[in-house]
């Protein structure tokens, strides 16, 4: 697949602060790639780049396979969503959609067409007359979406643009952003520091940290096995425990943590190593009241119980002390039910302990 963006050791200064820092990022034509991470970790200046309102201190910017690095956003084929929607509040749902197509001096039935086809499209149709101040949060952000869409770009840039929205209506949105890219079929890169939004909408993360890409891949890829520290506590939740390696084989190692002996499948991280960083995710820890027969297993209580709906959060200390997290169904649905105080039972699957490669 070509890559459609293409950043090649971009960097960007502002004056000693470095924001972003020798980014390599290939983007794949037709893609939803989301950049994530918290704020003021550089993924909001990569975007800009892309766009064309910040300029690199190094590196190019590739659109397509043409330099663009020099040239202004208007002279790019990309537009950008803000996180603000940037409507004008003066202008009706159509003028706003309809004023990118005016600068570009299209004629007047095929700019007619493009916008109705662009307003059918975010589900506005009937509202074309509205003004901003008259459309609720949701309706307004799809405003700003037609009116990126209308132009037809090659790329469509969002920083952050659901934000302002309540979590019902942007649980919503996440579902129906992702289901309109899929049937354009334009690429997406969408910026936000919200893990779960990334998680739900891409097809690719790359998670941002310190003007750098720590790890990027398919989103399975990244929850699942993570690299660094970073990335492990920044996507979902994570228990990270100091190990040491205890002996390793081509076919499994032994890892003892806090007291805990724990058989894992090889990892390339273990290679030459003594001491390990390893990431537990908490709802990959099964929990009994009777010891369970099999590898891994180690007795734990429940120190506190934390309700979320649908899940527990279970904060439990080992025997050995160490204090760690689990996620399991709540008490509605789980064939177990685990309190406080109670005296359980763990085990975790050999593949399910994940060595991290980086601190």
């Amino acid at each position: 697949m070509e890559n459609m963006v293409e950043l090649r050791s971009v960097s960007k200064r502002f004056g000693e602060f470095v924001a972003v820092d020798a980014v390599d990022l290939h983007i794949r034509a037709g893609e939803f790639l989301t950049l994530l991470g918290p704020s003021g970790c550089g993924k909001t200046t990569l975007l800009r780049m892309i766009s064309g309102f910040e300029v690199p201190s190094d590196g190019v910017v590739l659109l397509a396979g043409q330099d663009v690095t020099g040239l202004p956003p208007y002279r790019r084929d990309v537009n950008q969503v803000f996180q603000g929607y940037a409507l004008f509040p003066h202008l009706s749902v159509w003028d706003n959609v309809v004023f990118g197509l005016k600068m570009k001096r299209l004629a007047k039935q095929d700019m007619q067409q493009r916008a109705m086809r662009a307003i059918e499209m975010v589900s506005l149709a009937g509202m074309e007359y509205r003004k901003p101040d008259q459309l609720s949060g949701g309706q307004r952000q799809r405003v700003a979406l037609a009116r990126a869409l209308v132009c037809e770009p090659k790329v469509l840039l969002l920083d952050e643009p659901l934000s302002a929205l309540d979590a019902k209506l942007r649980r919503a949105m996440q579902v129906e952003l992702k289901r309109l890219q899929a049937r354009l079929g334009i690429t997406f890169v969408f910026v936000t520091h919200d893990q779960e939004e990334a998680l739900v909408m891409s097809d690719r993360i790359a998670v941002v940290n310190r003007g750098r890409i720590e790890q990027i891949g398919a989103v399975s890829d990244i929850y699942h096995n993570p690299k660094t520290r970073f990335v492990a506590d920044f996507i979902g939740q994570a228990n990270v425990l100091e190990a040491k390696v205890q002996s390793q084989n081509d076919a499994s190692a032994i890892l003892r943590t806090h007291g805990i002996d724990l058989s894992i499948s090889p990892s390339p991280s273990l290679n030459g190593s003594d001491q390990v960083l390893i990431c537990i995710r908490p709802e990959k820890i099964r929990l009994t009241r009777n010891a369970p027969t099999g590898n891994n297993v180690f007795s734990a209580v429940v120190r506190e119980e934390i309700f979320h709906g649908a899940t527990d959060q279970l904060l439990l200390q080992s025997t050995g002390g160490v204090e760690f997290t689990a996620i399991v169904a709540n008490e509605s649905a789980a064939e177990e039910c685990f309190h406080q105080g109670d005296q359980v039972f763990c085990q975790i699957h050999s593949d399910d302990v994940v060595v991290l490669a980086h601190p």
